[in-house]
């Protein structure tokens, strides 16, 4: 008799009694493994990378690179592990631009324990699970014909690597510590900032971080965890 495969899962969350109480849930099945955990997105990119798990449940407002962007850059790698998302963000972009990048689930975290489980099971099969809410949002945003607003386009406009720089601009990295973390050169940096002023319409940080508040790229406490 063939020895079932454990379905192996890396949790990304920057708040650590989230990731506890899912390590809890998930040891608890047979099974299952969490084989990894990661405190921001960034980090959350490498352990996929790294220990390719077959399933990443993905937190979306995260420190350094949010759950968008790193699951969008999970899916541009050959790795072939499914995203879950587990956010408490439940907003009309958020679902749609996951649902276009691919992600496997979006649950929200007021979900019941065998809503996760299920999700990770349905991912493992390549079919995709929505909480009930999300799933209603989906419906609407589908009868509204995916309208968006004017900050959603603004936003939509920033190139992927635009996106990154935006959001540790927003958290308060200088430019030398941008540079530092992409690899790149200061001078690099500071264009990819100008560029985004210009293109979200902005004069100076304080809007910018107001804007990134709004949209729920970071929150208020996005330095806590």
């Amino acid at each position: 008799m063939r020895k079932k495969k454990i379905i192996t899962i890396v949790i990304a969350d920057d708040h650590t009694i989230v990731r506890e109480g899912l390590m809890r849930l998930l040891k608890e099945e047979n099974g299952m493994s969490v084989v990894g955990e990661a405190r921001d997105g960034r980090e959350a990119v490498n352990q996929v990378l790294s220990l390719e798990p077959d399933v990443v449940i993905m937190d979306i407002a995260m420190p350094k690179l949010n759950g968008i962007e790193a699951s969008r850059q999970v899916k541009q790698s050959d790795k072939k592990t499914k995203i879950i998302i587990l956010s408490m963000h439940d907003h009309s972009r958020y679902i749609r631009e996951l649902l276009g990048i691919g992600v496997s689930g979006y649950l929200l975290k007021n979900s019941a324990s065998k809503d996760i489980v299920k999700a990770v099971i349905k991912a493992m099969k390549g079919e995709t699970y929505l909480s009930p809410s999300i799933s209603t949002r989906v419906i609407e945003d589908y009868v509204e014909l995916n309208r968006k607003s004017l900050e959603d386009e603004l936003y939509d406009s920033l190139s992927n690597r635009e996106r990154e720089v935006f959001q540790m601009m927003a958290e308060g990295s200088s430019t030398k510590k941008i540079a530092e973390t992409l690899c790149v050169s200061p001078s690099t940096i500071k264009s990819h900032r100008s560029n985004i002023m210009e293109k979200l319409k902005m004069d100076n940080l304080s809007q910018l971080i107001q804007y990134a508040i709004q949209l729920g790229i970071i929150d208020v406490h996005f330095g806590s965890s």
